[in-house]
């Protein structure tokens, strides 16, 4: 049984990098599944709606039904009512794209949006999505929480962005990384430029209850018009707004303990 739900939950997580879908055999070789396996596992994933087939003997895709699974689990927890307007007030400031990530164990996840620009440029990644530790102001904001071991454990578990897959100036060593955290300590937030993705640009604080890291809040847009100087004006205002949601927070049942057995 823990084979198959193993198995099933790659299932799941593979198609979710591939919304286009992917077909039978490229799903089992790539899980190193047998192939009659594999095709038992999504036929039940089909039966429960979690899994369609895109025509007889075609493509498997997920349905929305996890997305709607996730929706609601927000929805019920209240953390998207709490901090909306909170959101809105930033986006509206700053023009630019404003996100609430949460701690959850060893991952930082993007939970919540506001978008500032109504038109032109518009930097807009998906929600759901895990932050790439090494390389995004959000996984900063909450590794500059840390000591550089327990920042270094977490980062390893994902490993090193490289500049090929985000930006020029991602970080690709241990040193490289731990001078943009030490950095990131003095000042209290984190800055990052051309480090997640080319021509962008973005700052995140971390959100403290009783003085552990429960959320991230950030700010990204591209760098001609976020640029360095105005991250570091920005700063007190997102400074003031994770200081508002942090007590906020606090009975949320979203946030989840700290990683690495803190707490």
């Amino acid at each position: 049984m823990s084979i198959a739900l193993d198995r099933g939950l790659s299932l799941l997580e593979q198609l979710a990098a591939h919304p286009e879908g992917l077909p039978l055999a490229q799903m089992a070789g790539d899980l190193d599944m047998p192939l009659s396996a594999c095709h038992r596992l999504l036929a039940e994933l089909q039966r429960r709606g979690y899994v369609r087939q895109q025509r007889r003997q075609g493509d498997y895709q997920l349905t929305t039904k996890l997305v709607s699974l996730g929706l609601g689990y927000l929805s019920s927890s209240g953390i998207v009512d709490v901090a909306e307007p909170l959101l809105e007030r930033l986006a509206q400031r700053t023009g630019e794209l404003v996100r609430l990530s949460v701690v959850d164990g060893d991952r930082l996840t993007w939970v919540a949006k506001a978008q500032g620009l109504r038109k032109g440029l518009r930097y807009d990644p998906d929600m759901g999505q895990d932050a790439r530790l090494s390389c995004t102001a959000s996984g900063h904001a909450w590794l500059l929480t840390m000591s550089d071991e327990d920042a270094l454990t977490l980062v390893m578990r994902q490993g090193l962005g490289a500049p090929a897959d985000y930006g020029p100036r991602a970080p690709t060593t241990v040193k490289a990384l731990l001078g943009v955290l030490h950095a990131a300590r003095v000042r209290g937030y984190a800055v990052i430029d051309e480090v997640f993705a080319p021509g962008m640009s973005a700052m995140a604080v971390p959100v403290l209850r009783r003085n552990e890291p429960i959320g991230v809040i950030s700010v990204a847009g591209p760098r001609l018009r976020l640029t360095v100087e105005r991250m570091h004006e920005l700063a007190p205002e997102l400074l003031t707004a994770a200081a508002e949601l942090g007590p906020i927070l606090n009975t949320n049942s979203l946030m989840g303990r700290p990683p690495l057995g803190k707490g």
